[in-house]
């Protein structure tokens, strides 16, 4: 993509925050570039840290009123949207990659949905001097999966395996053009700006490298849980606001529970630690319930900065 100004997400976000939005990129090893885009200016900043194979402007529904708040930055990971990819995808590079941002943006809140909970957590531990507060949506647990039934983890690896072949024949460019339409009618209900959001949505996804890196993450997601318990088993907690949301509805019923007692579980690491279940919402909670999403960033906001207004 060339200039901020014609960035189509930069474009897209611009008219739909009354904040000023600009485009930063972050150098990383071997010149490798990470896109963020920023609105807001309040301190302290937030960082949105995106689901499995998402882009910044998935947050769109939610970044204005966070812009309202505080200086907001949502980032594309290595190989999605606007971020360069890297040869190989890790755990660790992925961690790097938002301690990296931390560290060039921070302290900050960090703000996690589903997988990007998981790497919030991790960079919290690894750098709990440039974090100032966690809000954990629905976050990936690496003990989750025990109560995914077989057939289903082995549809849903089927589904993340054949992306590559859906893009390659077309298909996946229209799921792509229904999910940009979608998360438009949720920010706003001008068509126009809708037409904005749904093309960048689409232009995050337009090449086959961008898809492959999607299925490079849940790849990662699959194969985790012995490193991520010896990081949790190795690791202290910072003493932080945390404030944990789980969904309730699009989930099993013993998925659904285990999901809440991780979240207890999770949350009791924190000395500042809460767990709410949002009711009427599934797992984008940012989409479903946005108002209580912007309540928990608000509270752990006046909590990290007692001055806040």
């Amino acid at each position: 993509m060339g200039s901020g100004s014609q960035d189509p997400v930069v474009v897209a976000l611009s008219r739909l925050v009354s904040a000023d939005v600009h485009r930063g990129r972050l150098t990383r090893e071997s010149g490798r570039q990470l896109r963020w885009v920023a609105a807001g200016s309040a301190t302290p900043p937030v960082v949105l840290v995106s689901g499995a194979g998402e882009v910044g402007l998935d947050w769109a529904v939610v970044l204005p009123s966070l812009a309202e708040s505080a200086r907001v930055i949502a980032y594309d990971r290595a190989g999605l949207g606007a971020s360069d990819a890297r040869s190989r995808l890790t755990l660790d590079s992925q961690v790097g990659d938002l301690v990296a941002l931390l560290d060039d943006v921070g302290p900050a809140v960090l703000v996690g949905h589903s997988w990007g909970g998981l790497l919030a957590q991790l960079a919290a531990f690894a750098r709990p001097d440039q974090t100032l507060g966690l809000v954990l949506l629905d976050p990936f647990h690496e003990d989750s999966t025990a109560e995914v039934s077989l057939a289903l983890r082995v549809a849903s690896n089927l589904l993340f395996n054949s992306i590559p072949v859906l893009k390659a024949i077309g298909l996946f460019d229209r799921i792509a053009a229904n999910m940009g339409r979608t998360l438009a009618e949720r920010c706003t209900d001008d068509r126009e700006i809708q037409a904005l959001i749904a093309e960048a949505y689409r232009a995050s996804y337009r090449t086959f490298a961008q898809v492959t890196a999607m299925r490079a993450e849940n790849r990662i997601a699959n194969t985790c849980t012995r490193e991520v318990r010896a990081t949790r088993a190795a690791s202290t907690a910072p003493d932080v606001p945390m404030r944990i949301l789980t969904a309730t509805r699009g989930k099993p019923v013993a998925l659904r529970q285990r999901s809440a007692d991780l979240a207890d579980r999770t949350a009791a690491v924190f000395a500042r630690g809460v767990h709410v279940v949002v009711p009427d919402s599934g797992h984008y909670i940012h989409k479903d319930q946005p108002a209580a999403v912007v309540e928990a960033v608000r509270a752990v906001l006046a909590q990290a900065n007692p001055n806040m207004p």
